[in-house]
Protein backbone atom coordinates (compact mmCIF):
# COMPACT_ATOMS: atom_id res chain seq x y z
CA UNK A 1 0.00 0.00 0.00
CA UNK A 2 1.34 3.44 -0.96
CA UNK A 3 1.93 6.03 1.80
CA UNK A 4 -0.60 8.47 0.27
CA UNK A 5 -3.37 5.89 0.42
CA UNK A 6 -2.40 5.00 4.02
CA UNK A 7 -3.00 8.59 5.07
CA UNK A 8 -6.36 8.68 3.28
CA UNK A 9 -7.66 5.61 5.17
CA UNK A 10 -7.53 7.08 8.70
CA UNK A 11 -9.56 10.24 9.27
CA UNK A 12 -9.30 10.87 13.04
CA UNK A 13 -9.13 9.07 16.37
CA UNK A 14 -12.37 9.02 18.35
CA UNK A 15 -11.90 10.29 21.91
CA UNK A 16 -14.72 9.81 24.44
CA UNK A 17 -15.41 8.12 27.76
CA UNK A 18 -16.24 4.88 25.99
CA UNK A 19 -13.03 4.88 23.95
CA UNK A 20 -11.01 5.65 27.10
CA UNK A 21 -12.44 2.51 28.71
CA UNK A 22 -11.66 0.52 25.57
CA UNK A 23 -8.07 1.80 25.58
CA UNK A 24 -7.57 0.08 28.95
CA UNK A 25 -8.13 -3.24 27.17
CA UNK A 26 -5.77 -2.33 24.27
CA UNK A 27 -8.55 -1.35 21.87
CA UNK A 28 -8.66 1.98 20.00
CA UNK A 29 -11.31 3.62 17.82
CA UNK A 30 -10.69 5.58 14.61
CA UNK A 31 -12.95 7.26 12.09
CA UNK A 32 -11.98 5.85 8.70
CA UNK A 33 -12.83 6.40 5.04
CA UNK A 34 -16.14 4.95 3.87
CA UNK A 35 -14.36 2.76 1.33
CA UNK A 36 -11.71 1.44 3.76
CA UNK A 37 -11.56 -2.30 4.36
CA UNK A 38 -10.32 -4.10 7.47
CA UNK A 39 -7.07 -4.94 5.68
CA UNK A 40 -6.57 -1.27 4.72
CA UNK A 41 -7.09 -0.13 8.31
CA UNK A 42 -4.72 -2.79 9.67
CA UNK A 43 -1.99 -1.86 7.18
CA UNK A 44 -2.37 1.86 7.89
CA UNK A 45 -2.21 1.47 11.69
CA UNK A 46 0.77 -0.90 11.57
CA UNK A 47 2.70 1.32 9.17
CA UNK A 48 1.95 4.72 10.71
CA UNK A 49 2.26 3.79 14.41
CA UNK A 50 4.72 0.84 14.26
CA UNK A 51 2.51 -1.49 16.31
CA UNK A 52 1.15 -5.02 15.85
CA UNK A 53 -2.60 -5.17 15.17
CA UNK A 54 -4.43 -8.33 16.25
CA UNK A 55 -7.95 -7.53 15.03
CA UNK A 56 -10.00 -4.87 13.29
CA UNK A 57 -13.79 -4.52 13.55
CA UNK A 58 -15.57 -1.99 11.34
CA UNK A 59 -18.98 -0.35 11.92
CA UNK A 60 -21.07 1.82 9.61
CA UNK A 61 -22.82 4.64 11.48
CA UNK A 62 -25.95 6.06 9.84
CA UNK A 63 -26.34 9.85 9.91
CA UNK A 64 -29.18 11.31 11.96
CA UNK A 65 -32.13 13.16 10.42
CA UNK A 66 -32.26 16.68 11.82
CA UNK A 67 -34.30 19.83 11.27
CA UNK A 68 -32.51 23.12 10.63
CA UNK A 69 -34.65 26.27 10.35
CA UNK A 70 -37.79 24.30 9.49
CA UNK A 71 -35.99 22.33 6.80
CA UNK A 72 -35.30 18.64 6.96
CA UNK A 73 -31.66 17.71 6.75
CA UNK A 74 -29.45 14.73 7.32
CA UNK A 75 -26.01 14.34 8.84
CA UNK A 76 -23.52 12.37 6.80
CA UNK A 77 -22.87 8.67 7.35
CA UNK A 78 -19.61 7.64 9.05
CA UNK A 79 -17.47 4.53 9.39
CA UNK A 80 -15.63 3.57 12.57
CA UNK A 81 -12.87 1.02 13.06
CA UNK A 82 -12.21 -0.70 16.39
CA UNK A 83 -8.54 -1.76 16.45
CA UNK A 84 -7.16 -4.28 18.98
CA UNK A 85 -3.39 -4.18 19.53
CA UNK A 86 -1.04 -6.91 20.74
CA UNK A 87 -0.23 -7.16 24.45
CA UNK A 88 2.21 -4.55 25.71
CA UNK A 89 1.66 -2.13 22.82
CA UNK A 90 -0.16 1.19 23.17
CA UNK A 91 -1.12 4.27 21.17
CA UNK A 92 -1.30 7.80 22.53
CA UNK A 93 -4.15 9.26 20.48
CA UNK A 94 -4.65 12.25 22.78
CA UNK A 95 -1.15 13.72 22.25
CA UNK A 96 -0.71 16.58 19.80
CA UNK A 97 1.58 15.99 16.85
Amino acid sequence: MINESLFSVLRAPKVSEKTARLAESNQYVFEVAKTATKADVKAAIEHLFNVKVLAVNVANIKGKSKAFRQRAGRRSDKRKAYVRLAEGQTLDVTAKA
